[in-house]
């Protein structure tokens, strides 16, 4: 059985549909993301998860029970938010506390607890520290731990890392999804930050305009986009129009300004038709002839940008369309802007999509 089961979950805020027919199951241990851009439902989901908003219609059962009319402390669900919430009057110690003795534990086991879930998130020997004197990202340990002391069915995060620098977020993205899978805890994630829920989940629900575009795990995701969007907001992408003119098994022609494309055809790829492939950045290899690529495209090169470990070269294709290419950054000489580069992919380098999505 699913700890968490989400059923057809509607919820408007007077004529805008904040969550329109959500639909999904998280089960033990796992942990998922809810992912999307502003606005796009996520946050809404979480509170209606947490008893702190009521869906117009649908169900949410937590461990199989029905939590219509359940107030938020009687869910049993623990809450971290974007900005900690620590009591800046309290210890450490008191801030780990405070939520276990409002849920009645025995007074012997709060010390011990306090002291276990510490050590549990590699923070030893802060008990007696006020809040103010610790880092962002101890912070956010102890209002990790604060949660998971408690014991929760399920627990519910919100921007976790949004505060804190790009490196720290790194480290703490690895720190905390080992935390949670110590606790064997199931998780549920709100973000914007697709490399964090990348990072952390094993499956993202991604939305957008409070519908769910596509669940899958992170590599599925990326890899295999259902949807123009799902494609878009995942990493980068480029995109080649065109009308998909024959299909034979799990292989395709796509006919396009810059010539006939060779694809494999995916499960609910479009049989035919007007067609978007994507093709991500690094599958788009610069070709010097001693490898011959099923398709070949002529380019100018415009400009190289280096982003730390890779190198990203921007081209014009024949027909006008600026695309990109990704490569490792280890020294390769790159082509230099406005000579002439050829570009070349596989039939399992691109995604076929259908072209209504690009609406």
């Amino acid at each position: 059985m699913a700890v968490l089961d989400l059923q057809h979950i509607r919820k408007s805020f007077g004529s805008f549909t904040a969550v329109d027919d959500v639909t999904f199951e998280v089960n033990k241990g796992e942990i998922v993301a809810l992912l999307g851009p502003s606005g796009c439902g996520k946050t809404t989901t979480l509170r209606m998860i947490a008893g702190f908003e009521r869906p117009d219609s649908g169900r949410i059962f937590i461990g199989g029970a029905d939590m219509e009319l359940r107030p938020p402390y009687e869910r049993n669900v623990g809450l971290v938010f974007q900005d900690y919430a620590l009591f800046p009057h309290m210890t450490v110690a008191e801030n780990i506390a405070f939520g276990m003795k409002n849920r009645g534990t025995p007074k012997n086991e709060i010390a011990p607890r306090t002291l276990e879930v510490l050590q549990q998130v590699q923070l030893p020997g802060v008990e007696n520290r006020r809040p103010h004197a610790l880092s962002g990202g101890q912070q956010q340990r102890v209002a990790l731990a604060r949660a998971l002391v408690t014991r929760p069915d399920i627990m519910l995060l919100d921007e976790p890392l949004s505060n804190l620098d790009a490196k720290l977020r790194l480290q703490l993205r690895r720190e905390i999804r080992t935390i949670l899978a110590s606790f064997e805890c199931t998780s549920i994630i709100v973000t914007h930050d697709q490399e964090e829920a990348m990072g952390l989940a094993d499956r993202i629900v991604l939305m957008n305009r409070g519908r769910i575009e596509q669940i899958d795990t992170p590599a599925r995701l990326y890899q295999s986009p259902k949807t123009l969007f799902a494609a878009d907001f995942i990493g980068h992408a480029n995109w080649i129009h065109g009308t998909l003119s024959k299909a034979a098994g799990d292989a395709g022609i796509v006919a396009t300004p810059v010539g006939d494309v060779r694809v494999t055809m995916r499960q609910g790829s479009p049989e035919q038709g007007p067609v978007t492939l994507c093709i991500r950045p690094e599958r788009l290899a610069i070709t010097d002839g001693t490898v011959e690529p099923a398709t070949r495209m002529q380019a100018i090169a415009e400009s190289v940008d280096i982003v730390g470990a890779d190198v990203r070269l921007w081209s014009r294709l024949k027909d006008g369309t600026l695309v990109q290419s990704l490569d490792k950054n280890i020294g390769r000489a790159m082509p230099q802007p406005g000579s002439e580069v050829m570009l070349g992919f596989g039939p399992d380098d691109c995604v076929v999509l259908p072209a209504s999505d690009a609406a």
